[in-house]
């Protein structure tokens, strides 16, 4: 079987699950007639973002809020069309899924979304929330099978198997992420997308969510994109980590190395922000504050995207957008001058 590289080491096929190929996507600006009209502005959401996620890791993907997190996982579960690129899943070009190919697809990839208000219809029981999956790819066509299944579930994920009748506004926050949860599973997919499942959500209720994810994970070997703002958040539970900025993936690496030697100057300066609970430690820290906004994604700067805000940016930074390359074993930069920045190993949960 041939080899294929995952940001630098030589794996073997058969362990990528997903590979994502200089994918890219653009939104008109605007709306209504003119905004298909040609040479009209477009929002640049997402901008040459490769990497590639191994059966059984979590991969997580971190970055401020608008910088297009969401829009990536949106694009690979094929709710929203790339504009460019490839997502490759299980060694086939998911842009060729049509009619039943891209209804299996479906059933394999499984997304939890980040409003668990929003994300359940009010109007179904929390029983049939969960069926539905079941029901429209036709894979339990006896209907006491589906419900003794739901309850399964249900009591897998927390809950009680007996409220399955009820409905998601007799439930709070975090149980109703966690019908989300068994809504994903239910299909025993192979893939599932968390696009900040635990952002609104209780900091005391996220650390149950994480766990049971974690959990689940370890019992039906999944395979997760976890999508988040929150460094602890990603922390807790990624393999490797992903820092993604104004729709570019500037640094990759497993956690333990971005966590303790982050590269990129955005990474350092999303670290050095993290409050710690030590006061000790917190007076000793030194922040990076960032200077201005962040740019608009209609008009991205040239060169390093990131140049407008550094604080080590020369000359180059704006001409020349620099090359994603190998800086440690495993560790991937896309900065002209990355330099590691030893952090504490205190100042963060190991």
């Amino acid at each position: 079987m041939a080899d294929v590289e995952l940001q630098g080491e030589s794996v073997d096929k058969g362990e990528v699950l997903l590979d994502v190929r200089h994918l890219c996507k653009e939104f008109p600006a605007g709306g209504g007639v003119f905004a298909r009209r040609k040479g009209a502005a477009h929002v640049s959401a997402v901008q040459d973002v490769s990497f590639a996620i191994r059966k059984g890791e979590t991969l997580g993907l971190v970055g401020e809020s608008g910088c297009g997190k969401s829009t990536t996982g949106r694009c690979i579960m094929r709710l929203t069309s790339p504009t460019s690129g490839e997502v490759v899943f299980g060694g086939e070009d998911v842009s060729t899924f049509k009619g039943a190919r891209l209804k299996r697809y479906r059933r394999d990839v499984q997304y939890i979304f980040q409003d668990p208000y929003a994300s359940l219809n009010p109007r179904m029981t929390i029983s049939e929330i969960i069926q539905e999956p079941l029901v429209i790819q036709h894979t339990m066509p006896d209907r006491s099978k589906r419900e003794e299944y739901v309850r399964s579930l249900l009591k897998t994920v927390g809950l009680n198997p007996e409220h399955a009748n009820r409905y998601p506004h007799e439930f709070s926050g975090g149980q109703r992420q966690r019908v989300g949860i068994a809504r994903a599973f239910a299909m025993n997919p192979k893939l599932i997308i968390c696009d900040e499942p635990v952002s609104a959500l209780d900091v005391s209720i996220q650390a149950q969510v994480l766990n049971l994810l974690k959990e689940l994970q370890d019992k039906f070997q999944m395979t997760y994109l976890f999508i988040a703002h929150d460094l602890s958040v990603v922390q807790h539970i990624s393999d490797r980590v992903a820092v993604m900025y104004l729709g570019n993936i500037v640094e990759i690496s497993d956690w333990r190395g971005l966590y303790k030697t982050p590269y990129h100057p955005y990474t350092q300066s999303l670290l050095s922000a993290v409050p710690v609970p030590d006061p000790d430690v917190q007076r000793s820290r030194k922040r990076i504050v960032l200077a201005g906004d962040p740019p608009s994604p209609i008009n991205p700067p040239s060169g390093c995207r990131f140049h407008t805000r550094c604080p080590i940016a020369k000359e180059v930074c704006a001409k020349e957008k620099p090359a994603f390359k190998e800086v440690a074993p495993g560790h991937f930069c896309a900065c002209h001058f990355a330099a590691p920045m030893p952090i504490k190993q205190e100042s963060i949960r190991l």
